[in-house]
């Protein structure tokens, strides 16, 4: 099996540098791969073995401020799906699907809503839904809930968090990665403390503060305002999963993705948390392998 590559960069029309990962099969089915809050492109190793298997091509692209992606000043979530656009262009894709994961998924519906004909399918996996829907943070865990709507408010406290946070990972990243767990769902924590998980998840986060914690501070207040689109808006099909014991996006917030999303296919799983992207990629990656059209050029 062909390793990885995950250290590429490109450059965007602006001049802005962005890294991606390569990950399954290099002549595979093409999809985008956005990671979660904090994260980055390493994430996409996680489901490299499965993707080979189903013949998809993973690029997972670092947003910016995050891994080696440079930070954009004022961005705004609808800016991304220009820059996967130009990505896209960049390494000759011309149709590809998406694949939002956590605080990803608002960054795979924004694609979903501004660029629908370049897609062949859009997946939100234990999607981060709109913080001030009625009833849509029922079961998150309060830091969460509190950290991201404060924050959305005060960008000097989401820098805070999230330089605290930054300075707990270049400490001990696996130390960090288990106090999570710890905060998550039981099912969450028995996934994690398996070891190639926890060091992969080490590594993904170790990588989000590579430039600091500049990126992720800025995610923070992106995801906890208005997106600057509706969910009503986007007409195409979103696949969603969300897991029913997961307590940092509760499923009352996968629920109002559901109901909203005009034309959703929702799976939810009674035993699963916030990681069953992790056991469940095989399944997930269906939806890029049985694509109509959306071919490399």
């Amino acid at each position: 099996m062909i390793p990885p590559r995950t250290d590429a960069t490109l450059t965007v029309r602006d001049g802005r540098t962005l890294g991606y990962a390569q990950c399954g099969d290099p002549e595979g089915e093409p999809g985008f791969h956005f990671h979660g809050h904090p994260g980055s492109r390493l994430e996409a190793r996680l489901a490299h073995e499965a993707a080979a298997l189903k013949g998809v091509r993973i690029i997972a692209l670092d947003r910016p401020g995050y891994g080696r992606s440079e930070f954009q000043p004022g961005r705004k979530i609808l800016d991304w799906p220009n820059d996967v656009a130009e990505a896209a262009e960049a390494l000759d894709i011309q149709r590809f699907g998406v694949l939002g994961a956590s605080g990803g998924g608002p960054y795979a519906l924004a694609c979903a809503h501004a660029i629908p004909e370049r897609l062949t399918n859009a997946s939100v996996v234990s999607g981060v839904g709109p913080y001030s829907a009625p009833g849509a943070t029922d079961g998150m865990r309060w830091q969460n809930r509190v950290g991201f709507q404060l924050g959305a408010r005060f960008p000097a406290l989401a820098r805070f968090i999230m330089w605290s946070m930054e300075r707990q990972v270049r400490r001990n990243p696996e130390r960090t990665v288990v106090a999570v767990a710890r905060a998550m769902s039981r099912e969450d924590a028995e996934t994690i403390l398996r070891p190639e998980v926890r060091e992969a998840l080490a590594a993904v986060i170790s990588e989000a503060f590579r430039q600091g914690s500049r990126g992720a501070a800025w995610d923070v207040v992106l995801l906890g305002r208005p997106w600057g689109f509706r969910l009503e808006e986007i007409t195409m099909r979103v696949h969603l999963w969300q897991g029913e014991a997961d307590v940092l996006v509760p499923p009352a917030m996968g629920r109002h993705l559901a109901e909203r999303l005009p034309n959703c296919r929702a799976r939810f799983f009674p035993d699963e948390g916030h990681l069953l992207v992790i056991d469940h990629m095989a399944e997930i990656l269906d939806e890029f392998a049985s694509s109509e059209g959306g071919h490399s050029a």
